[in-house]
């Protein structure tokens, strides 16, 4: 298959996942397992995509962020908010750069992965099953206890096929955020979370990369930001009338046949 093709379909599959509570991660190893490219320059490439996805985001909600960069130096709320998404942040950034070497050489393997698309499909379903009380119905009213516990519950996804999104989204449910506000927070959250890994991978594994691969990256990059720029914007309609079930059942009827099919 050509290289071009390939980084098409990965970024489009990156940029679809990577916001749903589907796994991106998970789809990303399936995939790329299928189309015979899932080395290690591979596996850089499936890394480095994400960073048009967390692009589209930003892009998505740049008046937003704008207003909080200039707000630092003197409004309240501002800075309420970017020091709850670092709260956030730092629990996953710190044991993955403990532990991301062992996860990478033991968790990354189908079978784990489609266990994790299964358990977290029941997980979620037990979630929409359970009376939800809300306290936070917006990012702005989220405490540091909040943005804690949601950056607490981000690490389970260090686990190929728990979902990144997933673990934040739901999380943020059980822990009285509106679907709004959960889902919103899950997106802002994966600003530095993404950037970092981005980074991280870059730094450790650069040199895999030589001047051919700068045309297939850029089309995985690019597929990967219109995809999710249009996956963002559809969530965000979708939540307004609508639970997390249909993925719940998704991930478990796709987990059962993989490992069905394995």
């Amino acid at each position: 298959m050509s290289a071009y093709l390939a980084a098409l379909i990965l970024g489009i599959v990156e940029g679809i996942t990577e916001f749903l509570p589907v796994s991106s991660t998970g789809h990303l190893i399936i995939v790329a397992q299928l189309l015979g490219v899932h080395d290690e320059k591979g596996k850089l490439f499936e890394v480095v995509i994400q960073l048009g996805a967390i692009l589209a985001v930003c892009w998505e909600y740049r008046t937003r962020l704008a207003g909080v960069v200039r707000g630092l130096p003197g409004d309240p709320q501002a800075r309420r908010f970017a020091t709850n998404v670092l709260i956030a942040f730092l629990p996953a950034a710190v044991l993955g750069a403990l532990f991301i070497g062992p996860i990478k050489a033991v968790l990354f393997q189908t079978p784990i992965v489609a266990a994790a698309w299964i358990l977290g499909g029941l997980f979620i379903l037990w979630t929409e099953r359970r009376p939800h009380s809300v306290h936070a119905a917006t990012v702005e009213q989220m405490s540091a206890l909040d943005a804690l516990k949601v950056g607490l519950a981000q690490t389970v996804a260090l686990v190929p096929g728990v979902s990144r999104s997933g673990a934040t989204i739901i999380g943020g449910l059980w822990f009285g955020l509106s679907r709004r506000a959960a889902t919103e927070f899950s997106f802002f959250l994966a600003i530095p979370t993404m950037f970092a890994a981005t980074a991280y991978d870059l730094y450790k594994h650069g040199g895999l990369l030589s001047a051919s691969d700068l045309g297939p990256f850029a089309v995985g990059f690019l597929a990967a930001f219109a995809s999710a720029f249009i996956a963002v914007r559809a969530l965000l309609r979708y939540i307004e009338r609508h639970d997390f079930t249909v993925f719940a059942w998704y991930r478990i009827l796709f987990g059962v046949a993989i490992l069905a099919l394995g």
